[in-house]
């Protein structure tokens, strides 16, 4: 059987993409595969925007809400959920489309994964204990020493990658960055194509503060809350989620609410940085968004663009 090719829609949070894939997807009969980290988590629908109950009777969703948030969930299992869900849908006759803005999927799923050591539970937390210290900036420069490579697509506040990657370097002695082999050779037994929606930044900057607005105009602050209660207590990736980790804060008395919120949209727009960072060394089509182009209008660039890298 031949395999379909991976039709790829990626954008920085905010961007528009969830509208415009299931806009895809309802034109086209096809499956979206959400390529996400934090929509895979169970009762985290607002901060996640994930798909309500109505849409996703509308259009098949694939690697959302499986998982709870107490729980871990690495790059490896995402990658085996998402080629899964790629067998089902071709097994049933019918297409898939791919959205969603992590771009470390992006790479388990395009280029193969890096099989590293295990994980070595006290030297990440003499790390920890560093970061609890020192500050993030300061764990963040002692990676910049010893792998800058790894340094330069970290975010310093990315405590958990930080940590990984001075665990690595300081159990191999070699730097992660040398040691993802993996990465940049691109699978070959399906095609893949790209399309990315780039905003000017201030435009997508002002995207980003409506949906922070709207979200908590959704309830937000209450769906935190009830995962802040849980017990056991939330998994430290799921802990970490832009959104959810400033207003936990809050709970916890660290600062006010008001702080919380603009926490939120300053960590939401230095996220978007970094998608878009990783994002322009994807070999992508990028597609230039302006608050006045149409859904059909931009449907249909994407679907051009689509056909014509795959023949």
């Amino acid at each position: 059987m031949t395999l379909q090719p991976l039709r790829i829609l990626l954008g920085p949070t905010a961007s528009g993409k969830e509208s415009l894939a299931l806009h895809l997807a309802e034109t086209t009969s096809a499956e979206i595969i959400s390529v996400d980290s934090m929509k895979i988590y169970q009762g985290m629908d607002i901060g996640t925007a994930t798909p309500d109950p109505e849409t996703l009777a509308k259009v098949r969703h694939w690697c959302i809400n499986i998982v709870d948030p107490r729980q871990g969930f690495s790059v490896a299992q995402y990658v085996d959920a998402a080629e899964e869900a790629l067998r089902e849908i071709e097994a049933a006759g019918k297409e898939h489309l791919l959205s969603g803005g992590t771009a470390l999927y992006y790479k388990g799923l395009t280029e193969g994964l890096f099989d590293g050591p295990g994980a070595e539970q006290p030297l990440r937390d003499e790390f920890r204990a560093y970061a609890e210290e020192h500050g993030l900036e300061a764990l963040h420069s002692r990676l910049k020493d010893l792998d800058p490579e790894a340094a330069e697509n970290i975010h310093p506040n990315d405590l958990r990658r930080v940590v990984r990657a001075l665990e690595v370097v300081t159990m191999t002695g070699e730097p992660i960055s040398s040691q993802q082999t993996q990465f940049g050779q691109q699978r070959t037994d399906r095609k893949i194509t790209m399309v990315g929606l780039l905003w000017e930044r201030e435009e997508l900057y002002d995207r980003i503060h409506q949906r922070v607005d709207r979200m908590l105009a959704a309830g937000l602050e209450e769906e935190a809350r009830k995962l802040y209660e849980m017990e056991p207590p939330l998994s430290k990736q799921a802990r970490s989620a832009v959104g959810y980790a400033e207003l936990f804060d809050y709970f916890a008395g660290k600062h006010d609410y008001n702080t919380a919120i603009e926490l939120i949209q300053r960590n939401t727009r230095h996220l978007a940085k970094s998608q878009m960072t990783w994002f322009r060394k994807f070999d992508c089509h990028w597609v230039k968004m302006t608050k006045g182009r149409e859904l059909p209008e931009l449907a249909e660039e994407v679907l051009e663009v689509w056909e014509r890298k795959l023949t």
